[in-house]
């Protein structure tokens, strides 16, 4: 158990939180939101001990043994990938250290002997036997060959070594475990694997996450960090999302009679409490939600940006025709024969590993670059928007306001509606003038996507534009595409995204193109059960 008392936090006369007194006990997984800067990631680091408060304490039950998900992919770079893994167990790795070098030794002394006895006993009762075992499951649940155990960290794709310093956080079953974002950069199957691990573990698991899906199935509890303050409420996200907006609309509606606002809020919670779920975390959560009373329910002062894509003019029948498109890139055959038809009113997920195959393909449909074969052919009455994943190109070296930026694709540029226009993504005031050269990356998905709603397009091509969001943005932006009445190409890696909004999923693969008319769940289960998956 962590037991956090009176803890504040201030940066420079800033005060993140204060007075935060909470309690995070075994067997529940605590997920932490708020809005980009509101201090989750910090909260984390309190937590761990990595950071002191300017007040308070975080206390840990004696014996405790607490797991933190590394963030400096670099730091391990002189280590094999087994004893990175095993390091996250740090006193079963001191004691093989230990090992190692007495056994090394060339002689061998009655106190050595006194010593590798005692260091065999404490390596036997810290499961040291079942070490290597351990460490080849859990890199094999997140799709990584035990062949890498011993390749050094420095020889590893970025991707690897994320899923490499995951499997160190889930090394030997740690009391607590904290993650930040452990999902980016995880395949479907690895985000899977890893919500069974968690919903199987016994201990404390807090975790800040973007990932609403994963939220969804593996947290009992939500963490709000809102108002300068920190509390816990009982549920998943989306459970805390429906409530805070129920809340909040009874908080603008102040002369409704207080009875009447308490039967809504109970009959609210009790439909959430029959709610069936694939966690086996449900019955308890269940049982939680039951003893909630209506003054527990969330109310939050987040502002969610407006998101709404409108169209010019209707498509007609005759939207995309891809045939046979090949592109090399550095050497590498990323697209290969690729062909389909967009009809319209379909909205397409491009999922799978090869993110680069759906940003090539990306690029070439929107005419950025040429395919080194094949053809594709827009329909005479679309038109396009496209939002590339690497959008530095529209920011790097530009010194223009973000209402300067804005105003060259308005065909209204009044001052009064660019203004007006900003203020519904969240820059209103003198934030209007700052450079766009400094924003931060989700400040500048905003204004790129402001961008693609100036234009009008019937046809909109989105390469990961949650990427850089905060839960807020995501929910808009996926509330927009979903409203949209026209086509969508898209790629993405947040799972209820793709849910939501997909009625169509291709992936490409090594092997050639999967393409089926179904939503996201269904795909994947169509996967599982052909041996696809």
């Amino acid at each position: 158990m962590i037991t956090v008392s009176d803890v504040s936090l201030s940066f420079g006369g800033q005060t993140l939180f204060s007075h935060v007194n909470l309690k995070f006990t075994p067997g529940n997984c605590y997920g932490v939101i708020g809005a980009n800067g509101a201090g989750k990631s910090t909260f984390l680091k309190i937590l761990s001990g990595e950071l002191e408060p300017s007040k308070g304490d975080v206390v840990l039950e004696a014996k405790t043994r607490l797991s933190v998900l590394k963030q400096d992919h670099f730091a391990y770079d002189d280590y094999s990938v087994l004893d990175t893994i095993i390091s996250g167990n740090a006193r079963l790795y001191e004691v093989m250290k230990q090992k190692d070098t007495l056994y090394s030794k060339e002689e061998f002394t009655e106190e050595d002997g006194n010593l590798a006895a005692a260091l065999e006993s404490e390596f036997a009762e810290l499961d040291g036997w079942e070490a290597e075992t351990e460490a080849g499951r859990i890199l094999q649940g997140l799709g990584l060959d035990q062949e890498l155990f011993y390749y050094p960290m420095n020889t590893l794709t970025e991707r690897e070594k994320v899923k490499v310093l995951l499997a160190q956080a889930l090394f030997g079953q740690p009391d607590i475990i904290l993650l930040d974002e452990p999902t980016n950069g995880l395949d479907i199957q690895s985000v899977d694997w890893l919500e069974n691990f968690l919903l199987d573990y016994e201990g404390t698991v807090i975790v800040v996450s973007h990932d609403r899906h994963f939220l969804n199935n593996v947290c009992t509890h939500i963490v709000d960090v809102d108002y300068n303050k920190i509390k816990i409420y009982v549920g998943n996200y989306d459970f805390w999302y429906e409530s805070s907006q129920l809340m909040q609309r009874m908080l603008r509606d102040q002369n409704k009679k207080a009875e009447e606002k308490i039967k809504e809020l109970q009959s609210f919670i009790e439909r959430f409490s029959a709610n069936k779920s694939k966690s086996k975390q449900a019955t308890s959560r269940k049982k939680l939600l039951e003893k909630l009373t209506p003054g527990e329910m969330p109310a939050s002062s987040r502002r969610y940006p407006f998101v709404g894509f409108t169209m010019d003019r209707e498509a007609g029948k005759e939207i995309l025709n891809v045939e046979n498109l090949s592109k090399t890139v550095d050497g590498v055959r990323v697209l290969d024969n690729i062909s389909f038809r967009v009809n319209k009113g379909d909205k397409i997920a491009f999922v799978g590993e090869n993110e680069i195959a759906n940003t090539t393909l990306f690029s070439i449909l929107a005419g950025e670059i040429e395919p080194d074969e094949g053809s594709y052919k827009w329909g005479i009455s679309t038109s396009q928007s496209y939002f590339p994943r690497d959008n530095s190109a529209f920011f790097d070296g530009c010194d223009m306001s973000i209402i300067q930026w804005l105003e060259q694709y308005s065909s209204d540029t009044l001052e009064t509606y660019l203004r007006g226009f900003l203020g519904k993504m969240l820059f209103s005031g003198d934030d209007v003038l700052k450079p766009v050269n400094v924003l931060s990356g989700g400040e500048k998905v905003r204004c790129m996507l402001s961008r693609m709603m100036l234009y009008g397009a019937n046809v909109l091509i989105l390469d990961q534009p949650t990427n850089h969001l905060d839960l807020e943005s995501i929910t808009a932006v996926n509330n927009g595409l979903i409203d949209f009445k026209g086509n969508v190409l898209f790629s993405s890696y947040d799972h209820q995204f793709i849910q939501t909004v997909a009625n169509r999923i291709i992936e490409i693969r090594p092997d050639g193109m999967l393409d089926k008319m179904m939503t996201f769940d269904d795909f994947i289960e169509f996967k599982k059960q052909n041996g696809l998956y």
